[in-house]
C-alpha cells in the first residue's frame, strides 16, 4: 500500500483542535490540491473562502448549530459552488448564462466542490493536519452568504475545519465492499449486510460514548432523513440565481 492510499484509508474526522495556526505554505498546498481536482467542462465551478478571524468563526459556528470545533480550529474553509466567473465569461461573449436555471447547475457545483474538498482533505491529512467537514454551513445559508459577501451565482456548499488535532479519534467503521460496489448491475439484496453493519456501528458507538449510546447506522440515518433538515437551502439557492427548474 503506497502513502497516498494509506492517507486516504486512514481518514478520521477530528472535533477537538489545538490553537496552533496552519502555516501559509501548508494552506497554499491544500488550496492548490483542491484547485487541481477535475471539474465539469473545466469550468472550475468551485471557490474557497478561508476564515481565520476568531469573531467571524464564532458567528459561523453558531449559525452551524454551535459546533465548537469551528471556533477551535485555526482555519475554516468554506467551499462554494461558483458560477459567478461563468457569468462574467458569458457577458464577455454576449451570451446568457442559462445553465443556472436548471437543476444541472446545482449538481455540477456540488460535484465540483466534492471533488475539490476530497483533494483538500487528502492534502491536509498528508501534511499531518486534521479536518472535519461541516455540512451545516447550509443550515442558515442566507446569513453565511451575507457574512462572506457572496455574489449571486455563488452558494456555500460545505465547510472544512483544518488544524492540529487535540484528541485521538477512533476510525469509524465503513460498509463492507459488497454493500457499495456492484458489477454490471445494482445488487438490491443488501439488508443482511446492513443488519450486520448496524451491529458493528452499535459496538463502535458504545466504545466512543463509554456506553452512553448504542445508536446504529440505520437509526441515525432514518432519524435524520425523516425530514428536510436544512429547509432554508432551496429558497436560498433561488435567491443566488440557482433556479433549479
Amino acid at each position: 500500500m503506497n502513502e497516498v492510499i494509506k492517507t486516504l484509508t486512514n481518514h478520521r474526522s477530528i472535533r477537538k483542535y489545538k490553537s496552533d495556526m496552519v502555516n501559509d505554505k501548508d494552506l497554499d498546498m491544500i488550496i492548490n490540491a483542491a484547485q487541481s481536482a477535475p471539474s465539469s467542462i473545466n469550468g472550475q465551478q468551485m471557490s474557497i473562502v478561508a476564515v481565520k478571524n476568531p469573531k467571524t468563526k464564532s458567528k459561523i459556528a453558531h449559525l452551524c448549530g454551535d459546533q465548537k470545533w469551528i471556533d477551535e480550529g485555526p482555519v475554516f474553509l468554506v467551499f462554494l459552488s461558483d458560477f459567478y466567473r461563468a457569468k462574467i465569461g458569458a457577458e464577455k461573449n454576449n451570451l446568457d448564462l442559462i445553465i443556472t436555471q436548471n437543476t444541472e447547475s446545482t449538481l455540477v457545483g456540488a460535484i465540483d466542490v466534492g471533488l475539490a474538498m476530497g483533494n483538500a482533505i487528502a492534502a491536509a491529512e498528508s501534511l499531518g493536519l486534521s479536518i472535519v467537514p461541516i455540512g451545516a454551513i447550509r443550515m442558515n445559508p442566507d446569513e453565511i452568504i451575507d457574512i462572506l459577501d457572496l455574489p449571486e451565482y455563488v452558494f456555500p456548499m460545505c465547510g472544512l475545519v483544518v488544524g492540529y488535532a487535540d484528541e485521538e479519534s477512533a476510525k469509524k467503521p465503513r460498509f463492507p465492499k459488497e454493500a457499495v460496489y456492484h458489477e454490471e448491475t445494482y445488487n438490491r439484496d443488501i439488508k443482511h449486510i446492513i443488519d450486520k453493519y448496524d451491529d458493528q456501528v452499535s459496538e463502535y458507538m458504545k466504545k466512543r460514548t463509554n456506553g452512553e449510546s448504542d445508536r446504529n447506522w440505520s437509526q441515525t440515518v432514518s432519524s435524520i432523513y425523516k425530514s428536510v433538515y436544512f429547509p432554508k437551502v432551496s429558497p436560498a439557492l433561488k435567491k443566488q440565481k440557482y433556479e433549479n427548474k
